[in-house]
């Protein structure tokens, strides 16, 4: 059974528009507009439905220039996709305790943002058992372009590419490298690279894979009247 992080409550609102990439304008029931922070840095290609409806969380925290946070969106396609892509690890971390990703079951200690490779990233979560190690990179993937088709990544990511060649390096080393999409995406039922957006990284991708990079993805429900989003099942990866 999927199992959601803490619930945040969530508010409803039409979204406006996006823009400066970090900044949402909507208009809430009582028809008052705010601003809102978007915390996205992709391009959110085909997550802007004007004047759908979304869903935010607010903040007390008294240091924040904008206290609300757009959370999800409602699709041009009317399906539901969480954008905030800081809640992606939390979502796994939860489905890997409640046994929901089987490929990840069966170690003894999870650590996060545990700092590895050649280049100094941070690897979301290492995983250990015994002798064993293994690195898991989680991307968040929301672009659906024909019907059920997820793509990754919505704009060029030097970042992504990057991790790519840090997993292979971590497989050369005798370690087991994971890339998980996390698909917070309704309508999205498989995964593969946007080679039309970042050919490097699809090459990079197919290379991953050939040389021992598991790559799985894994698809969330989401029910905002319920403040509830969840990782549920595994979907498939294509390439």
């Amino acid at each position: 059974m999927p199992v959601s992080p803490a619930p945040v409550p969530l508010f409803t609102a039409q979204l406006i528009q996006r823009y400066k990439r970090f900044l949402a304008d909507v208009i809430l029931p009582n028809g008052e507009t705010i601003t809102l922070h978007c915390p996205n840095t992709g391009s959110m290609k085909n997550c802007i439905q004007p004047m759908g409806p979304c869903w935010y969380s607010t903040s007390t925290s008294v240091t924040r220039k904008y206290a609300n946070t757009l959370e999800i969106v409602t699709t041009p396609s009317g399906d539901l996709a969480g954008i905030n892509t800081a809640r992606s690890n939390a979502l796994v971390a939860a489905a890997i305790g409640a046994g929901v990703i089987n490929e990840l079951q069966g170690y003894d200690t999870i650590r996060r943002e545990v700092v590895y490779g050649s280049e100094k990233s941070r690897i979301d979560f290492l995983l250990e058992r015994e002798n064993e190690k293994c690195f898991v990179e989680v991307k968040n993937v929301t672009l659906m372009e024909a019907k059920g088709q997820g793509l990754f990544p919505d704009a060029v990511s030097v970042r992504g590419t990057k991790h790519l060649r840090e997993l292979m390096q971590m497989v050369r080393e005798g370690h087991r490298a994971v890339l998980l999409y996390c698909v917070q995406h309704t309508g999205i039922e498989w995964v593969e690279p946007a080679d039309s957006i970042d050919p490097l990284y699809g090459k990079t991708l197919r290379e991953a894979m050939l040389n021992g990079v598991e790559v799985i993805a894994y698809g969330a429900e989401i029910k905002p009247e319920r403040n509830f989003i969840s990782l549920r099942n595994s979907l498939g990866v294509r390439l």
